[in-house]
C-alpha cells in the first residue's frame, strides 16, 4: 500500500512517494468440521410387475429414460411460477411433494429433443420457453414422490424407470415407457442405496417388475443446492413451471 503526500505537489524531481512499513494481519483460523452426514432414510422397497411389454433398449442407452443422454441447455426465462390457460388435471403429480416447501426457481432450461431415425440428439425443445428447471433445496435434503391424484395399485404411485448416482426417472403409470401418462424426471439427486439397488436388480432381470414408490415415500437426497425436475405426460415435455397444474395452492 502506498500513501500519498498532504499539500501541493513539491517541484519536479523532488516528489517523494514513502511505502508503508509492513503490517501483519492476524486472522483467526476457524477449523472446518466433518460434513454432517445426511439424514436416514429408513425405507423399504418393493417391486411391483408392469402392464404391458419391457422396454427391449438399454435403459441408461435410452433417450426417453436416462435424461442425460438428451441433455439440456439454459434459457433466459421468469424464474418462478407461471400462469396458463386451458383445462387443469386433477390427478397430476404436485410437484411441491418433492423437497416440501414453496418452490424457489434457481435455472430454466430447455431439453433437446431427439431426432428417432438418426437416433441424435436435435435442437431444444421450443413448444414450451423452459421444460426443465432447478429448485433450490438443502443440501442432503430428504427427496420424496410427489403425490398425484391416482393409484397404480396396492397404493403405489410410480414406477421407477431409470435410476442412478445422480438421477431417477419416475412414471406415474404402470407401463415401461413414456408413452401413456405423466414422467417426472429428477436431476441432481442421490438415489437411496436401497432403492438404487433394487432398480438395478430389476432391471438386470428383465424388467417384467420395476421397484415401485408410494405418494411422500422417500427416494433420496439433494445431492447439492438444487434439484432439476423436468414433468412428461404422454411424452411430451411441458412446462414445471406451470402454476395450474404442477403448483396447485402457489
Amino acid at each position: 500500500m502506498l500513501l500519498g503526500l498532504l499539500g501541493s505537489p513539491p517541484e519536479a524531481g523532488l516528489y517523494r512517494v514513502q511505502a508503508a512499513p509492513a503490517v501483519r494481519v492476524h486472522l483467526p483460523f476457524v477449523a472446518r468440521g466433518p460434513e454432517a452426514p445426511p439424514p436416514a432414510i429408513d425405507e423399504e422397497y418393493a417391486a411391483i410387475t408392469i402392464e404391458g411389454e419391457p422396454e427391449p433398449r438399454p435403459a441408461a442407452e435410452h433417450p426417453d429414460l436416462n435424461l442425460a443422454i438428451r441433455g439440456y441447455v439454459a434459457v433466459d426465462a421468469a424464474r418462478g411460477l407461471v400462469d396458463y390457460g386451458g383445462p387443469t388435471d386433477p390427478a397430476a403429480p404436485q410437484l411441491v411433494g418433492l423437497l416440501g416447501r414453496a418452490p424457489i426457481v434457481r435455472g430454466t432450461f430447455q431439453v433437446y429433443d431427439w431426432d428417432w431415425e438418426r437416433m441424435a440428439r436435435g435442437a431444444p425443445i421450443s413448444r414450451y420457453p423452459v421444460t426443465l428447471v432447478t429448485l433450490a433445496a438443502d443440501r442432503n435434503a430428504i427427496v420424496r414422490l410427489a403425490e398425484a391424484g391416482s393409484t397404480i395399485g396396492d397404493g403405489y404411485q410410480a414406477l421407477v424407470l431409470y435410476a442412478d448416482a445422480e438421477r431417477i426417472t419416475l412414471k406415474y403409470t404402470r407401463e415401461d415407457s413414456v408413452r401413456h401418462g405423466y414422467t417426472v424426471h429428477l436431476e441432481g439427486v442421490r438415489v437411496a442405496p436401497g432403492l438404487l439397488t433394487l432398480y438395478r436388480q430389476t432391471n438386470a432381470a428383465g424388467r417384467m417388475r420395476l421397484p415401485a414408490l408410494r405418494a411422500g415415500q422417500a427416494l433420496g437426497w439433494a445431492a447439492g443446492d438444487a434439484v432439476g425436475v423436468a414433468i412428461r405426460d404422454c411424452g411430451s415435455f411441458l412446462d414445471p413451471r406451470s402454476r395450474k397444474d404442477w403448483w396447485r395452492g402457489f
